[in-house]
């Protein structure tokens, strides 16, 4: 099994996807239980002073003017994380929990914390005995951490509350810790504080969405031009030389991505046929363009992340001079900036492939195709309700691409007067990323039926490459009516899992 080595300079976004999709094991490098030791010292002679100290012997937000006496200091670190373990809802996915933790113990290993080597070794074991605390859908409001979400992670690591065990029945957290050797942490000045700082829940699903939408951004290449096949469109809007006066780089790897699709077409071209036009609709002709944008959306995203997947997130800090600082580092404005940008981005891909579906049925624009491709229209009603289907997702992912950033709720009687809501624009865009999957899919079902449908045109080799891996994943072809249910979700496994791509480039070569 792969193991993913934590040190005290961050992770990658690839660690984040082993650890929370795929199990990997976990290690602490000698430079983390090294820098843990160090920091932890530097706590415990803050805690040894009679001035107080934020976080080390204060309460917290708007308790902070509180000093805390030494006795009361560990009942005080329980306390922060059984009150603010107060989530409501559904439980949030199992691999959300994991990057969630793994995130957390990421900026706990970087030095910066001041908690003790023994609760980062806890963390990892928790994670590598496949132990996933339970974790509801409400709770964060984006700053100060994902407070609610961290604070039930690290109920689990006190041996309280729910958990899922690796055979994914929910138990006692205490007993699945025993079970596995585990010994629940006491937790001393700052660690309770410190285990729910951060914009970790947040973090790990746009790490995750990033994953998933590189794959259907290429797919969503592929289903374009699939339409621009079906739809006896030109590739000559696809010149390279067009893209390079125009040098978005991502409008330039979507166009290079479809004219390898579509190389060696017998369908492409046909303007000047029965049907005389002398250009595509948008929906085709602008279709690198919006993907491309798209693209480009990504890749700052990508560039946020990469950055605070470098960044120490905690409040107070612990210093290399042995100062501890307040600072305001949890806030998640940059991270919830990017994941409703990139939930804008996603809502009009789907769009845009959707108008593209509605021309494939229409008669009076998909040049020569039957009504809703249905085989004997009138009797038979086709794909005329799939693309209903299609329309409601779309309409979906537009009301989820209204921003979560641009509110705030104040809370902590004032003190934290502006929150960032990141978690809730997190949780909307995974839900945006499933749909766009989806929309993709259904214009992938009506693609390659309307190309299978033109008669004595050969479609290009990559094209065939994805109808015949998309008929042999079970998803049928022309023909009568029948229960579309199960087409469509063969269609949206199909895409979601990547297949399609991974039918396409053989002949392509790698997809851009």
């Amino acid at each position: 099994m792969h193991t993913v080595v934590v040190g005290t300079s961050g992770v990658t976004a690839s660690d984040v996807l082993a650890v929370a999709r795929d199990g990997a094991r976990i290690e602490l490098s000698g430079e983390a239980v090294a820098a843990l030791a160090a920091a932890r010292e530097i706590v415990d002679a803050l805690a040894a002073k009679p001035e107080p100290v934020y976080g080390v012997s204060t309460g917290f937000g708007a308790l902070a003017s509180r000093h805390i006496s030494p006795e009361l200091r560990a009942q005080l670190q329980r306390n922060i994380v059984r009150s603010h373990a107060a989530g409501l809802g559904p439980r949030v996915e199992r691999e959300v929990v994991r990057a969630l933790m793994f995130l957390r113990l990421k900026t706990v290993c970087s030095g910066h914390t001041g908690v003790r080597p023994e609760v980062a070794q806890t963390m990892a074991d928790v994670l590598n005995a496949g132990i996933t605390p339970v974790v509801h859908e409400y709770g964060s409001l984006g700053c100060s951490g994902d407070l609610a979400p961290l604070s039930h992670c690290a109920l689990t690591l006190m041996g309280e509350g729910d958990a899922e065990g690796p055979d994914g029945v929910v138990r006692p957290a205490g007993e699945l810790l025993a079970e596995h050797g585990i010994t629940p942490v006491e937790l001393r000045e700052k660690e309770g504080l410190a285990l729910l700082n951060g914009t970790d829940g947040m973090l790990g699903m746009l790490v995750m969405a990033l994953a998933d939408l590189d794959t259907l951004y290429k797919s969503a290449d592929i289903t374009a031009a699939l339409s621009l096949e079906a739809l006896l469109g030109t590739d000559k809007v696809l010149a390279p030389e067009l893209h390079a006066i125009r040098p978005h780089p991502g409008q330039g790897a979507a166009a290079a991505n479809m004219l390898a699709v579509l190389k060696g077409s017998g369908l492409t071209g046909h303007h000047q046929d029965d049907a005389p036009r002398v250009q595509d609709a948008y929906s085709v002709r602008c279709a690198p363009q919006v993907a491309g944008a798209g693209r480009d959306t990504l890749a700052h995203a990508r560039l946020v992340a990469e950055r605070e997947l470098a960044s120490a997130v905690d409040n107070p800090v612990v210093l290399p001079d042995g100062r501890v600082e307040s600072n305001g580092n949890f806030h998640g404005a940059p991270v919830a900036y990017v994941l409703d940008f990139v939930a804008i981005a996603v809502a009009d891909l789907a769009s845009i492939a959707e108008r593209r579906t509605d021309r494939l049925l229409d008669k009076n624009r998909s040049h020569g195709l039957p009504p809703f491709l249905a085989d004997d229209a009138g009797v038979d009603s086709g794909l005329m309700i799939a693309q209903y289907t299609q329309a409601a997702l779309v309409s979906e992912l537009k009301r989820l691409a209204v921003p979560a950033s641009a509110d705030s709720i104040p809370s902590s009687a004032m003190q934290e007067d502006h929150v960032s809501m990141g978690w809730s624009a997190a949780r909307k865009l995974r839900t945006a990323v499933d749909n766009l999957a989806r929309v993709l899919a259904v214009e992938l079902y009506a693609a390659t039926r309307a190309i299978e449908l033109r008669e004595g045109l050969t479609p290009a080799p990559a094209s065939q490459a994805a109808i015949d891996a998309v008929r042999a994943a079970g998803v049928q072809g022309p023909g009568p009516d029948r229960f579309l249910a199960p087409d469509l979700a063969a269609a949206d496994a199909f895409v979601r899992a990547g297949l399609l791509v991974a039918a396409v480039e053989p002949v392509t070569g790698p997809l851009l």
